[in-house]
């Protein structure tokens, strides 16, 4: 799938339509003090197995999309519903 660049859609903060700029949306690394990622660590410190079977299916043919779509003209971003895609890339329009 490509997308271009800027896109021209709808800003809920300006109101009306106007210029997008497209990003990709990238996952950040996972913080070591938030409280899923400490639980996480306590069970599996010591000795003793993985505390949760390992996932053993195939992964999935696509994978979901998220991007960020920040106006150009009130620099307010706003994220769409994510879309899948097996190939994703922004190219210059």
């Amino acid at each position: 799938m490509k997308m271009p660049k800027q896109i021209k859609t709808y800003c809920p903060y300006c109101k009306k339509h106007t210029v997008h700029d497209v990003e990709r949306v990238r996952k950040r690394k996972a913080s070591e003090l938030r409280a899923g990622q400490r639980r996480f660590r306590r069970v599996t410190s010591g000795y003793g197995g993985f505390p949760r079977p390992r996932y053993e299916g195939r992964e999935k043919p696509t994978k979901r999309i998220a991007l960020r779509l920040k106006c150009t003209v009130c620099k307010k971003s706003i994220t769409p519903p994510t879309q899948r895609a097996k190939k994703f890339e922004i190219v210059e329009a």
